[in-house]
């Protein structure tokens, strides 16, 4: 049986093996903790029999205005446990927590251009490829703002892709 629930500081030290696709961005422990310490209500993981990790979400809330939304840092499952919808119920979990909970407008992502499979599944879960980003990839590999519209965002304007690629430099952080 597989439970889901909040990632916790222990779980820094048991969840490498999840990171080991070469697909998945790996981050300092640092960057880990600040997103537990800051957005803990948007940082999950999903644990099998013998407390062994299947995966995990990363994500924050940010934004003004509008531009008010929920933000998938990184969503892994490791191989061993893919083909058993727990990417699909992780980023379920952060899009109601980012609805319901932060009221924000969308939710996005970046995927990198070549990841065919997580592209596929993110449209499947109704996201849209609103941008590309030249180069966001280490500076070689575009990467894709996957985005979906939430309750709030009654006018779905927060989905209308934009008609030219960016550069990093073009993107809004906050």
């Amino acid at each position: 049986m597989t439970t889901i629930r909040r990632f916790c500081c222990n779980d820094l030290l048991r969840f490498a093996s999840v990171n080991l696709d070469h697909l998945t961005e790996t981050f300092n422990m640092s960057f880990y903790m600040t997103y537990l310490a800051r957005w803990p209500d948007y940082f999950h993981v999903a644990e099998g029999p013998g407390n062994h990790i299947m995966g995990y979400i990363m994500g924050k809330v940010e934004g003004q205005g509008e531009s008010w939304h929920g933000h998938v840092t990184a969503v892994t499952v490791s191989s061993e446990f893919r083909r058993q919808k727990l990417a699909k119920t992780l980023m379920h979990l952060l899009e109601d927590i980012s609805d319901k909970i932060d009221k924000a407008y969308f939710v996005d992502l970046f995927v990198r251009a070549s990841n065919m499979p997580a592209i596929k599944m993110y449209e499947k879960l109704g996201y849209v490829i609103y941008r590309r980003v030249l180069r966001y990839y280490s500076g070689e590999e575009d990467g894709l703002d996957m985005r979906k519209a939430l309750s709030r965002d009654v006018g779905k304007k927060s989905i209308i892709p934009l008609k030219r690629p960016i550069t990093p430099d073009e993107l809004e952080y906050d």
